[in-house]
């Protein structure tokens, strides 16, 4: 009997799977950590797949940072715990999510049109207890993607199955409280996998409760049926939150507020999610439907007295929005002269009806004024053909043909800004493989990619603020890249992988710090280096490294506007050592990462100092039960987790402002023990 290794792709990504070629019979292949082979499988050295036992190994302070096992991404926040996090990859600030895409169990997470900025992914919503792994894939190379995935996607993928039923409780320093619970139930009917999460915290700060109040529910059933899988999962979400917004430097240099104050203490927000999915997997067939309904309603102040000097700059950002879609997927195989050819199409659609997304502006959480409230309907639909051409043992070759149509429509407050817009665009993907060995490949890349812009503005007219005439944006935006790179291979001791990339981008999506949203800006390119390792000492012990370098610059009005790009980061690096045994006894894991210099004007007179943080995790499994300690900021830096250059003015300064560098701190070294019990 002939057991052949296949990588079976979904969205781009790849998970891996076992055929026997006998009985066309496919069997799952367990994930652990990073321990697995994707050679000879793998469209390019920056892809790769993350288990459930390093997602659960791992020591966490959000929710959001589980897309930190993406390597070379940082994961912070500038504002509110119930917020999205703030993204930093390949020399991107991806603000709330521009330019990466990412998906959970096939549901798209990057929100267009939105009222907090363009591609906001809020990961909050995720119990990282249910996730069976992540895929991702940096580079624009995946027919199977397109908006917001110059930089790369990630596809956060929830568990078929369930290592043991569990409850736990975690305790921790200010405030911090947290439940979950997770069961899986089989009957002849199918597989039920259900699972809570409830999170309290008021955080560290001296003038604000943040008064973190989440709950996350999840509720899947899956069966066979047919020739193939079927999943369907319901999920739902509810957080509320007070924000400790990013400050000015000279408010804590003058003794105004300490390092972890506040100056508006009435900023925080409100979102929910709820969702419903089915997944179907037919091995050549797979097929995907989801409806989502997302609110949020956010309230920042940046500038405090700049703009409005009676009542204050204080704002609301509003979006409230219903999404459906669906995607369908074709695999399968012939041979020509010999050689093997392997075959891939399909198509996907998504349709956001925002029924209001809004700005005003407020004092103490009540509107004053509206500033702009639109409804839109934005659709989107895509179809791909990829061919892979195997014509030796080492050589692989792929071909991939995209085409994405969007059309939006805006309804305004003020006519002049209504109208409709379209535009659609061809992408091309190639790449090829060399298998140089049983344990080293190399990889050429190069790919077309594209994300949108807010459809807001590709119909404006008029400034909102000020009256005057302004210009429309492109609806989608161009980006190129390609990529060489490498990856060694050999199960008994490392999984190394090196990348040298390009990418070129039409207009960048910039994130202004005083305005709290995103904006269409200037071309760019950039180009860097990558470097991952993972090394095991034993089955126990292992060693993981990840290094990343990028130079990133405006390509257009270089010395009017100046070439450096706010925010891009020359330099992140993470490593780690993590001991797991086989059974039961003493676990732990140690982590450093770094955050680089980076420059925060784009003539580069202002820089934000490097920020390095290590997090320590110790637990002890005894028969069922589990206990862990997290020691988070273990050397209480007192570094910053954000910063931007912009003006702002407090009380009694001049009518003009103070250009000023604003930051959020990281929050300080604290414990959290947690205790689960599992059956």
């Amino acid at each position: 009997m002939k057991l052949v290794f296949w990588l079976f792709p979904l969205c781009g990504l790849s998970s891996a799977v076992i055929a026997e070629t006998a009985t066309d019979n496919i069997e799952r292949l367990e994930v652990h950590g990073r321990q697995i082979n994707t050679l000879g499988h793998s469209t390019s050295a920056s892809e790769g797949i993350v288990g459930a036992a390093e997602i659960a190994s791992r020591p966490l302070l959000r929710t959001g940072e589980i897309l930190e096992f993406v390597p070379g991404m940082i994961v912070t926040q500038h504002s509110g715990s119930g917020k999205a996090n703030q993204y930093f990859l390949r020399g991107f600030n991806l603000d709330h999510g521009t330019d990466f895409n990412t998906q959970v169990d096939g549901m798209p997470v990057n929100m267009r049109t939105h009222g907090h900025g363009q591609g906001y992914t809020d990961l909050n919503f995720v119990i990282p207890e249910l996730l069976g792994e992540i895929r991702y894939a940096k580079g624009s190379y995946y027919p199977e993607v397109a908006d917001f995935s110059a930089a790369g996607a990630a596809q956060l993928m929830l568990a078929d199955e369930l290592p043991a039923n569990q409850v736990g409780v975690t305790f921790g320093e200010y405030g911090y409280q947290r439940l979950v619970a997770t069961q899986e139930l089989n009957t002849d009917m199918g597989r039920f996998i259900w699972g809570g999460e409830a999170q309290t915290y008021d955080g560290p700060w001296t003038d604000i409760d943040e008064d973190v109040s989440k709950i996350s529910v999840v509720g899947r059933y899956l069966t066979r049926l047919g020739e193939g899988d079927l999943s369907v999962t319901m999920m739902a979400y509810d957080n509320s939150w007070n924000s400790a917004d990013q400050i000015p430097s000279r408010a804590v240099d003058s003794g105004l507020i300490d390092f972890y104050g506040s100056l508006d203490k009435d900023v925080g927000g409100e979102s929910n999610r709820y969702s419903v999915s089915a997944n179907y997997d037919a091995g050549d067939w797979q097929g995907n439907v989801y409806a989502i309904r997302s609110t949020m309603n956010l309230f920042s102040n940046f500038t405090y007295f700049l703009n409005d000097p009676i009542n204050g700059d204080e704002f609301e950002q509003v979006d409230e929005r219903t999404i459906w879609g669906g995607d369908l997927k074709r695999d399968w195989q012939t041979s020509l002269g010999g050689t093997q050819l392997n075959y891939s199409v399909g198509g996907d659609v998504r349709y956001d009806d925002i029924g209001a997304v809004g700005l005003y502006n407020t004092q103490a959480r009540q509107r004053l004024n509206t500033v702009r409230l639109d409804e839109v309907q934005e659709l989107s639909s895509g179809i791909f053909g990829k061919v892979e051409w195997l014509p030796a043992e080492q050589w692989r070759f792929n071909l991939g043909l995209r085409y994405d149509y969007f059309d939006v429509q805006v309804d305004s407050d003020d006519p002049l800004n209504s109208g409709d817009s379209s535009d659609g665009m061809f992408s091309l993907k190639a790449g090829a493989s060399y298998l140089w060995s049983d344990h080293l490949e190399l990889y050429v890349n190069a790919g077309q990619g594209l994300h949108s812009n807010d459809a807001r503005g590709a119909t404006i007219n008029v400034d909102p603020v000020t009256g005057e005439d302004t210009d429309k944006v492109d609806l989608l935006v161009r980006s190129n890249g390609g990529e060489f790179g490498v990856k060694y291979y050999d199960r008994d001791f490392i999984n190394f992988s090196a990348a040298l990339w390009y990418l070129q981008l039409d207009s960048e999506l910039m994130f202004v710090g005083d305005a709290g949203n995103t904006e269409s800006s200037r071309a760019s390119e950039r180009y860097g280096a990558e470097l991952t390792a993972y090394y095991w000492l034993n089955d126990q012990l292992s060693i993981d490294m990840e290094l990343a370098w990028t130079e990133a610059r405006f390509t257009e009005n270089q010395f009017e506007e100046g070439k450096y790009i706010d925010g891009a980061v020359p330099f992140v690096g993470s490593a780690g050592i993590t001991y797991r045994p086989d059974n039961e006894g003493i676990y732990s894991s140690i982590r450093v990462r770094h955050l680089g210099e980076r420059v925060l004007d784009s003539f580069n007179e202002h820089k934000a100092d490097a920020t390095t943080l290590v997090n320590l995790a110790l637990g002890y499994e005894f028969r069922r039960f589990d206990t862990k300690l997290e020691l988070l900021n273990v050397f209480d830096s007192k570094d910053h987790d954000i910063d931007y250059f912009y003006s702002s003015r407090l009380p009694g300064e001049a009518a003009e402002g103070v250009e000023d560098l604003h930051y959020h701190p990281v929050e300080p070294r604290m414990v959290r023990v947690s205790v689960s019990y599992r059956f």
